[in-house]
């Protein structure tokens, strides 16, 4: 497997990708995920790879080569004649659906997934910096203010850091270092991403690079970077306070009420139901009532031949008094048109009354009419 992250920034671009590749765990191997492609004071463009190994080699050799036709004036279009960077996309995602003709159906004979995702950015004399990610069916995406940054392979790990420091404004060097923490968080938890590292950092409207390293096991400044931020992880965690559960003075308790929800009800008898209807029901008083409205062993039934859910024992739902108190609330309800028959528990209805229950019925009568609500809302 694999992690690259780019990330683009009103002041430049960072790419950086690691170099392990797997086929098991006796075949680990390094193979570079970064191809850097530049024509000194015109373009300047970084491809990023992850997925099958072989599927984007092939992908990466033939770039250089693939053209599409341009509509306006008949002119093959390659990577290096491209007007826009959304062209030069236009010509690798035509690079792998060619890869795609060419070795898909013996791929898929060999139970081998088409698996490739590319991230392709960098900027062209005549237009702003562009970043896209490519997906293996040739379609791409392109980043925006609101997501400065894409990830392929193994993204999980590195990807809070990410989300909490990065914006646009954010400072080239930086970003270069919040990318390598994000690298440094994906060594740590997952054996499929390793060293060395490729990192680019590119300046807006340079049309080039020299900052270029390759970062290894001794690379002092990562090194540095990834002995501090364990150590100040550390020391952060340290400095919260631990949660309070013996009722001692604290500013911040854990032990409060819920405002919108019920503490977790305990399972203690074989007895105890998730969901329960217990006797106590204000609309419940007697078990002829409680009988009427068993649903629980309730048959399919059309007109939709779409099978009923199975109900509660007691369907009366004591929520729905204050749900349905007014007249345009139950008109918006009965738009449903979809509740139980009141006689046999069975049927569709489509005789939905023009206002909700009166609340000093008697309790059998209300307990029908939540049946009926019941039935509406579950459907």
């Amino acid at each position: 497997m694999t992690y690259c992250v780019a990330i683009k920034l009103n002041a430049g671009l960072v790419f950086l990708s690691d170099s392990r590749t797997n086929a098991g765990l006796d075949q680990i191997s390094s193979f570079r995920k970064m191809m850097v492609y530049e024509k000194a004071g015109e373009r300047f463009m970084v491809l990023l790879s992850a997925g099958n190994l072989s599927i984007s080699q092939s992908v990466r050799e033939i770039l250089q080569t693939t053209q599409i036709k341009d509509e306006a004036d008949g002119e093959p279009i390659t990577i290096w004649n491209a007007r826009s960077m959304f062209d030069a996309a236009r010509v690798l995602g035509a690079a792998v659906r060619h890869v795609h003709e060419r070795d898909g159906a013996s791929l898929k004979r060999s139970g081998v997934d088409f698996n490739v995702s590319m991230v392709f950015g960098g900027q062209i004399q005549g237009e702003g910096m562009r970043l896209f990610q490519v997906y293996s069916a040739g379609n791409f995406i392109e980043a925006t203010s609101e997501t400065p940054y894409f990830q392929v392979g193994e993204s999980k790990y590195g990807k809070p850091v990410l989300d909490r420091v990065l914006t646009p404004e954010t400072p080239l060097d930086e970003a270069a270092k919040c990318a390598l923490v994000s690298m440094d968080s994906t060594l740590k938890s997952n054996l499929s991403v390793g060293l060395p590292l490729d990192l680019v950092l590119y300046e807006a409207d340079r049309f080039g690079s020299d900052k270029i390293v390759c970062i290894t096991e001794d690379n002092p400044y990562f090194r540095m970077l990834h002995d501090r931020w364990g150590e100040k992880l550390r020391q952060v965690f340290d400095s919260i306070e631990s949660p309070n559960w013996g009722g001692e003075a604290t500013e911040v308790p854990i032990m409060v009420p819920p405002a919108r929800c019920k503490p977790l009800k305990k399972i203690t008898t074989p007895r105890d139901k998730l969901i329960l209807a217990t006797a106590t029901n204000p609309c419940v008083t007697d078990t002829a009532t409680e009988k009427q409205l068993s649903l629980h062993d309730t048959k399919s039934f059309s007109p939709t031949e779409t099978a009923f859910p199975r109900a509660p024992t007691v369907c009366c739902l004591t929520t729905c008094a204050s749900a349905v108190s007014t007249s345009a609330q139950w008109t918006a309800l009965a738009t449903t048109r979809a509740f139980l028959s009141p006689t046999t528990g069975r049927t569709w209805s489509s005789n939905w009354p023009s206002s909700p229950p009166n609340r000093c019925a008697p309790p059998a009568a209300r307990c029908t009419w939540w049946a009926i609500l019941w039935a509406a809302f579950s459907v």
